[in-house]
């Protein structure tokens, strides 16, 4: 008879309800902000359809909010977020999911604002089908990224990289 472990040898012990709350706060901090976008991304999604009640002005005005929200969130993990966690967590460094996912996001955002902003100023008539087309064509990434920074930021994992002592010295 072989005697075998339930877990792996290096498993950390479950965490107590308040050390899961300690370890998941960025997590659930990025959450809330990702719930915004995603919240934003499914009613524009929705004003690109066919026979969509929301007026043209309405479409290119909430994509426009959408796209600055979405930079800006970007931005602030960049300059703010992943210098930190990079030191210690892949997943954050130049080469690592997010920045990567980030490249990939903003391919999209380089197509859909000049699209939306020629829309605003009378330059282009506002298709909904070429706004949904370009909506396309980065929504595999976002909705992937919105998932796993999260899931990277969660308690499970944030204990494996950082003493409760260091984040507490996070800036943010």
């Amino acid at each position: 008879m072989s005697t075998s472990s339930a877990s792996a040898p290096d498993a950390l012990p479950p965490l107590s309800a308040a050390d899961f709350r300690f370890y998941n706060r960025l997590a659930e901090h990025m959450e809330f902000y990702h719930n915004m976008l995603r919240s934003t991304w499914d009613q524009l999604y929705a004003g690109t359809a066919p026979g969509s009640r929301l007026k043209p002005t309405q479409l290119i005005n909430l994509g426009l909010h959408f796209c600055r929200h979405l930079e800006g969130h970007h931005n602030i993990e960049e300059a703010e977020w992943f210098p930190v966690l990079g030191k210690k967590m892949e997943a954050f460094r130049s080469k690592g999911f997010a920045k990567e996912q980030h490249k990939e996001m903003h391919k999209g955002l380089e197509r859909l604002i000049p699209h939306l902003t020629e829309c605003q100023l009378g330059h282009r008539e506002l298709r909904r089908e070429e706004v949904r087309e370009i909506m396309d064509s980065f929504a595999k990434v976002l909705w992937t990224h919105l998932d796993d920074e999260v899931k990277e930021l969660g308690a499970d994992n944030m204990r494996k990289y950082w003493s409760k002592e260091e984040m507490r010295r996070f800036p943010f």
